[in-house]
């Protein structure tokens, strides 16, 4: 399956208008942004975990990185409630379960194949910072190294965000909105920009919390399935 695939172009999805498709698992179903590859695929998804439901124990050969936007998800190695951050590089492995439902918002086979980077953020326990050269922005950093930046952005009602994104950019709404061109974008609203484009969006009168990932376009490549 190949979804928007062509990272040359701009993309953009209204997840919360999509309607939720059944995965192989029973109880687990998704909502897909980008995607190439089938079962096995590099791919950016919202995806929901119903109550006492689980995934199969995997590997993560290309690494796997989720934002948990709803409920509580678990595995073998620990419980992680709504705004944990959390990077599974590849060569990882877990159970994947959620013992009375989630969603999270989870990126597939987008890892530097060297990175060996385990993260954790439980963004309840942190405060964003305003950003010194972008007023009414305040950022909470995520994760950052010399190819690719995450965080959360928090911006003010009516702010002007005009940003270069010379490695390409990811956003999801996560509360609020924001106008991007002739778009709005409310919660769950997804917009990729390529490597050279230009951000220039505002935020609605509520204003906007965005997950925002910088960079990690310059090298886009499908899954090793070998």
């Amino acid at each position: 399956m190949d979804l928007n695939a062509e990272f040359e172009r701009p993309a953009a999805v209204h997840a919360g208008e999509l309607e939720w498709r059944a995965s192989p698992m029973p109880g687990v179903s998704r909502r897909m942004l980008d995607r190439i590859g089938d079962e096995v695929a590099r791919a950016t998804s919202i995806v929901r975990y119903d109550a006492e439901s689980a995934f199969s124990a995997h590997t993560h050969g290309g690494g796997e990185e989720f934002f948990v936007l709803e409920g509580v998800f678990q595995d073998e190695h620990g419980d992680y409630p709504a705004g944990t951050y959390v990077r599974n590089p590849p060569g990882s492995s877990h159970t994947p379960a959620s013992r009375d439902g989630c969603v999270i918002f989870v990126k597939l086979w987008q890892f530097d194949p060297a990175d060996r980077s385990h993260v954790i953020v439980d963004t309840s326990k942190a405060s964003p910072v305003p950003h010194r050269d972008r007023p009414g922005v305040s950022v909470l950093p995520l994760f950052a190294d010399g190819r690719e930046d995450v965080r959360l952005e928090f911006w003010e009602p009516n702010a002007h965000v005009d940003l270069a994104v010379e490695g390409g950019a990811e956003l999801l709404v996560l509360a609020g909105s924001l106008r991007h061109g002739d778009e709005v974008f409310g919660r769950d609203g997804w917009l990729r920009l390529p490597v050279g484009a230009r951000l220039d969006a505002t935020a609605g009168a509520q204003g906007a919390r965005v997950f925002v990932k910088t960079g990690h376009l310059r090298d886009v490549r499908a899954p090793a399935t070998g």
